[in-house]
């Protein structure tokens, strides 16, 4: 078997050193041919991070098509791989649809590799989604993201690494977007401009449902009982096997599903109250952006309940929150008025 799946589990890593790139063994010259295009894309959108590097293999073969026509997905259980899964499994993907046979779920991602059990927790409520749509769970472990490196920046090669593995079996590899078209801004680790440059010949990244927003995946995905279940959309709770239901990303998901008059998914073991919307605390500028937008939905849908106001005023506040850390004036203000202060 050739080296294209460790060739994208390195480049980041080289691009950071910077160092050329050897490999002692078969790498697809299409592939090395298209990261040459993705450098140039990567090193200009992350100048201070990464540079251009040479990339030499010891034979550079092409190699062998899948016999078969079949697709595999990167699948977290969140709501962005549920989409693609369920879109694409259910015929509601038109011309684009792909013959989508299995999803990989990622061990040493988002759940450390010390915690097996909580990623056992993971793999079976995974397993149930995707068995329920006629697709196979594939577990796969990797220390990539434990070599360092900003994460936001290297995800989507870690993930393009993982499904190019299983490149004997299938011709295509789907990452789900996290964003749609209108919200979309490089640098992302995993993106509508670069990924399709992870392809080769033989397997092709092909980067999916950049065209829906978030809250439009989540109607999609409620006519799917098995995703109500066992969706898991949380990277921040005490247990990653499950959703913590106080996160910003469990709570955007869960108001959202609120706004779209679908109640509370059995997903998530308990609801969110006004005030605790109010007291919810953002600290970092993208968590508070994906609020705003939130609020701009919930404003074209004419909603005005109270824990609709109590966000709007949450977001006021967390935006008041990230400028105060730049000017000291409205830092004091900000920790005088909105910081809780310790009892006793």
């Amino acid at each position: 078997r050739g080296c294209d799946p460790f060739v994208l589990g390195a480049l980041f890593a080289a691009m950071r050193a910077p160092a050329d790139l050897v490999v002692h063994g078969e790498a697809s010259p299409s592939l090395l041919a298209n990261l040459e295009e993705f450098q140039h894309a990567w090193s200009t959108w992350a100048q201070a991070e990464l540079s251009r590097i040479a990339i030499t293999a010891d034979r550079e073969t092409e190699q062998p098509r899948s016999a078969r026509p079949a697709a595999v997905m990167a699948f977290s259980g969140g709501a962005d791989s549920a989409f693609t899964a369920w879109r694409h499994r259910s015929g509601q993907a038109g011309r684009q649809r792909r013959d989508l046979q299995a999803g990989v779920l990622v061990h040493g991602f988002d759940i450390p590799l010390g915690q097996a059990d909580i990623f056992a927790g993971a793999a079976e409520r995974a397993g149930r989604m995707l068995a329920s749509i006629g697709m196979e769970m594939i577990p796969v472990a990797t220390n990539y993201r434990a070599q360092g490196g900003e994460w936001p920046l290297t995800f989507g090669a870690g993930l393009a690494s993982c499904l190019m593995l299983l490149q004997g079996r299938f011709g295509e590899g789907l990452i789900a977007s996290g964003y749609s078209y209108k919200n979309f801004s490089a640098p992302d680790g995993s993106n509508p401009l670069s990924d399709w440059m992870m392809s080769s010949d033989s397997f092709r990244i092909i980067h999916d449902g950049a065209a829906f927003y978030k809250a439009d995946k989540l109607r999609a995905i409620s006519a799917w009982p098995e995703a109500m279940k066992h969706l898991r959309v949380c990277y921040e709770g005490e247990r990653l096997d499950r959703n913590c239901c106080r996160c910003q990303k469990c709570v955007w998901t869960i108001l959202t599903f609120r706004m779209l008059g679908l109640g509370l998914p059995e997903c998530f073991e308990r609801d969110i109250s006004s005030l605790g919307i109010l007291r919810m605390r953002y600290p970092e500028a993208g968590q508070v952006q994906s609020m705003r937008r939130l609020v701009a939905r919930l404003k074209a849908e004419s909603c005005s309940a109270s824990w609709v106001r109590a966000l709007q005023a949450s977001v006021l506040v967390n935006r008041l929150g990230l400028v105060a850390k730049g000017i000291p004036p409205i830092r004091r203000f900000y920790q005088r008025h909105f910081v809780p202060r310790p009892r006793g």
